[in-house]
């Protein structure tokens, strides 16, 4: 008797002969452990809007309430994962994809994963939210006008951009693309801006009324 085995292979990218391996442990246990939803809080603005603060302060208050969350921060993530790429238009793409990517591994995990990235394109973020369940994908921006971040220039940024030592610097000479349809906009509070506290209450008011922080 000859028996043919027939093995189907995957091809993913540039990647063949592979095989997604499925665990018995998946997502719904590890959320009825930590008791909250994995989901990306994708936090998009220009440079200086206040994007890594509100991460920070977010990350905070959800500490403080007993939820476990991770920073995925644009900057952070350019020591390490993504060092490799530069600011030309196909690594930043590239740059974009590789956070979404790691991201819905957080959010796999049960992780509340809050990423801080300018990520100036529409495409690239429409691309990380596909990556995830429908509604796990909570995209903030950050709606602060260039000449306030500007004055702000935290890291000199754009003073450089100014004066052509920069060049492709968002807002300067290359576009940003606000977000269309996003599930917040955190903006300038009468004449003054909100405190990062009371917009990383915002932000939570949010996900306790979609059910994010319990399981």
């Amino acid at each position: 008797m000859i028996v043919v085995l027939l093995f189907l292979m995957a091809t993913n990218g540039k990647a063949t002969n592979i095989v997604w391996h499925k665990s018995s442990v998946g997502k719904l246990h590890r959320q009825e452990l930590l008791q909250q939803k994995g989901c990306v809080i994708w936090i998009t603005g220009l440079s200086g809007s206040g994007k890594s603060t509100l991460a920070c302060a977010l990350c905070q208050a959800l500490y403080s309430r007993g939820k476990l969350t991770y920073i995925l921060d644009g900057d952070n993530v350019r020591h390490g994962l993504n060092r490799d790429l530069s600011f030309k238009a196909e690594d930043r793409a590239e740059n974009i994809r590789r956070i979404g990517e790691v991201a819905k591994l957080f959010a796999d995990a049960g992780l509340i994963c809050i990423a801080s990235v300018i990520s100036p394109y529409r495409r690239d973020r429409d691309a990380c939210r596909t990556l995830l369940p429908e509604g796990d994908f909570i995209e903030v921006f950050m709606d602060v006008p260039l000449q306030i971040c500007e004055s702000r220039d935290p890291k000199g940024l754009y003073k450089l951009a100014r004066a052509g030592k920069i060049k492709g610097f968002t807002g300067i000479d290359d576009p940003y693309e606000p977000p269309l349809n996003c599930e917040l906009v955190l903006p300038q509070k009468g004449n003054n801006y909100a405190s990062p506290c009371e917009m990383a209450e915002t932000v939570i008011s949010f996900l306790e009324e979609k059910g994010f922080l319990q399981a």
